[in-house]
């Protein structure tokens, strides 16, 4: 099959479903399917080798500035072309600030109207593009929030398998100002109906997205999440990961090493394990815990994480928190090997968790709160605890458990990864895609019309 990914970067920073994206498209491709993983709004970037083109359409900059100023798009393209440039829209997101929903409502809107909209120019530039020079069996959409470009490719490709995954689509939305919301919902529920099947990693997100776009459950197709084991299942590098402060306690002299990894962000509840973190340190009998968080810090989480600098500090516990660097994907199984215990207590309700599946790749057990996709993964891989959200003394007692039970964490620990080499290796998801690409016996767009 000639399959397009259309995946929208993430800026700056790593992104779970670029990467998630990426993985399938390189398994696909693997197996013998042509697949292009195409970008848009920015160039992705992920922990490992990207298979992505070098070409970006609909460039953040572009849009946002055609938005901000519609005379533009009575200048020659080719005036405004240099907008698309990866490496300057790299250069520009490199050092990427937070981005606020609330600004970008008029956006979001335009760019959902697609052709109706003020970047209706670039929406004829990506549509000519797939209708003349790729032709694709199927057309994958990394989300719907992109999708604003979908009835133009119905009508120009009627015969495409028009493919969505939804995977945080709602917390985007969520950030909307109410108005701008309730108009961007009506949109995307609109361009629902142009969209063969959708993809959902959860049962829990399926009947969430299903409840707000108004799309009954026999137009979901249900992919549990996955990863790409081959790394995993290489032998220790004995690497040793970069640290601050530097020194910290062996782990080979009884430390026991509360992990952490995702976003250095309040979204990813990092201050909820800090919280558990300082009552459990305080013990004397578990002084030998430690706190070692991972993760992408943006420039306007920095008070963030220094607020809960000092607040460890004047616990008089620095030398036992430890922030490492955003890893690549090497470090990061290395990291994850050196763990006892991986938290992640996200206060929202998360579409994914690609951490989860990480940790649980190197016998490592969770501990996380009991809803979103959290619920599922832990309860079908058997690879760790659930505990009420929110619930700090909750999270407490989960963690000091595992600690003084060795032999319940090592259960875990096998239990997680022996299911996630089961049931959820990337080569598997792949097999999965292309199922849900194959073409039905009528097309939705002769459907429609019949």
């Amino acid at each position: 099959m000639k399959i397009v990914f259309l995946t929208a970067g993430a800026a700056g920073m790593y992104c779970g479903s670029c990467m998630h994206d990426n993985a399938i498209a390189k398994a696909l491709r693997a197996s013998g399917d042509d697949v292009l993983l195409q970008p848009v709004y920015t160039p992705i970037r992920t922990d490992e080798s990207t298979i992505a083109s070098e070409q970006v359409f609909f460039g953040g900059i572009h849009v946002y500035l055609l938005q901000q100023m519609p005379w533009l798009r009575w200048l020659p393209r080719w005036t405004r072309s240099w907008m698309d440039r990866p490496s300057l829209i790299r250069m520009l997101t490199r050092r990427a600030v937070k981005t606020d929903p609330a600004k970008l409502g008029e956006l979001t809107l335009s760019m959902l109207r697609g052709e109706h909209g003020r970047q209706s120019e670039e929406v004829g530039r990506l549509v000519d593009w797939l209708a003349k020079d790729i032709q694709p069996d199927a057309i994958i959409f990394s989300n719907l929030l992109i999708g604003g470009v979908i009835p133009t490719i119905r009508r120009r490709l009627p015969n495409t398998r028009l493919v969505v995954t939804l995977q945080g689509d709602d917390i985007f939305l969520d950030h909307l100002p109410a108005d701008a919301r309730s108009k961007a919902i009506a949109l995307c529920s609109d361009l629902s109906k142009h969209v063969d099947v959708f993809v959902s990693h959860s049962e829990f997100y399926r009947d969430k997205m299903g409840a707000m776009l108004g799309i009954p459950h026999e137009r979901f197709d249900i992919h549990p999440l996955s990863i790409d084991l081959a790394p995993f299942t290489s032998p220790p590098s004995n690497k040793k990961v970069s640290e601050q402060p530097a020194k910290t306690p062996d782990k080979s002299k009884g430390e026991f090493r509360i992990g952490y990894l995702a976003r250095l962000a309040p979204e990813k509840g990092l201050h909820h394990l800090v919280d558990a973190f300082l009552q459990i340190g305080a013990m004397p009998e578990h002084a030998n815990v430690t706190l070692h968080a991972a993760g992408w810090l943006g420039e306007h989480n920095i008070p963030y994480l220094d607020e809960l600098r000092s607040r460890i500090a004047k616990a008089g516990l620095t030398d036992r928190f430890v922030v490492h660097e955003s890893p690549d994907q090497s470090t990061k199984i290395e990291l994850l090997r050196q763990m006892d215990v991986l938290s992640v207590p996200a206060p929202y309700e998360d579409p994914k968790g690609l951490f989860l599946l990480e940790a649980m790749a190197c016998g490592i057990p969770v501990v996380q709160p009991d809803h979103g996709a959290f619920t599922e993964v832990v309860r079908s891989t058997g690879g760790g605890i659930l505990f009420h959200p929110e619930n700090t003394d909750a999270l407490i007692h989960e963690l000091i458990g595992l600690k003084n039970d060795p032999d319940r964490r090592a259960n875990l620990g096998e239990t997680g990864r022996q299911s996630v080499h089961q049931r959820h290796h990337i080569e598997s998801a792949a097999e999965h895609m292309r199922r849900t690409c194959q073409p039905s016996e009528a097309p939705l767009a002769k459907q429609s019309e019949a």
